[in-house]
């Protein structure tokens, strides 16, 4: 179990006002096709979907460094690229705070938060918010379940990743592994949505 830091508690009753607040109308709609992208990883090298030639889909999760439910999360999306990478499901994680407005999520911080929590996914640079303004994201974490169908990306799944952001122990419900399990099945999705709780996506201006 990874503990939240004392000095971040005290946030926790203004995330999850934020959280509810009224979804974004812009993005992705569940069955649209979504177009690829091309951001900086931590290591120096940029990363598109269409660099996994055998991928039978992704988990693209927005996140960030700073936010404390995104930190709870870490080792959640570690798990979930163990466990899905061999079926196909890549997970791949975007920052898209503005460091200007968030100066601890600028891609020199991603680089060490990447390493000391040793990330086995690639965790991308969106900084200008190009990429999470498309998909609509609005909160970090926050997933975006792709499936591939006839060499398109198709959107499957958008919200949280399990019913406890914050305390893995407490989870009782597995959105994000109960969809994949349920495309590499190719089974109908019990949920398409999900609300996503958690921080806001820190920029200048909100899309």
């Amino acid at each position: 179990m990874k503990l939240l830091s004392p000095s971040l508690l005290f946030l926790i009753p203004l995330l999850y006002i934020y959280s509810f607040q009224t979804p974004d109308k812009k993005g992705y709609e569940i069955g649209g096709v979504v177009s690829d992208f091309s951001l900086m990883n931590v290591n120096g090298k940029k990363v598109s979907m269409s660099d996994y030639k055998d991928a039978e889909g992704f988990i693209l999760v927005f996140t960030c460094n700073t936010c404390p439910c995104s930190q709870a999360n870490e080792n959640r999306l570690n798990k979930l690229n163990e466990k899905f990478s061999g079926s196909g499901y890549y997970v791949i994680a975007i920052n898209s705070n503005d460091p200007e407005v968030s100066p601890k999520d600028s891609f020199e911080k991603m680089k060490l938060r990447a390493e000391k929590e040793s990330f086995n996914y690639p965790y991308l640079d969106d900084g200008k918010q190009k990429i999470c303004a498309k998909y609509g994201a609005l909160k970090t974490p926050e997933v975006f379940i792709l499936k591939k169908e006839n060499n398109k990306l198709i959107l499957r799944y958008r919200g949280g990743i399990d019913d406890n952001v914050l305390y893995e122990e407490k989870v009782k419900e597995h959105f994000v592994e109960d969809a994949v399990i349920a495309l590499i099945k190719g089974e109908k999705l019990k949920k398409t949505t999900t609300k996503a709780h958690g921080c806001r996506i820190a920029c200048k201006v909100l899309y």
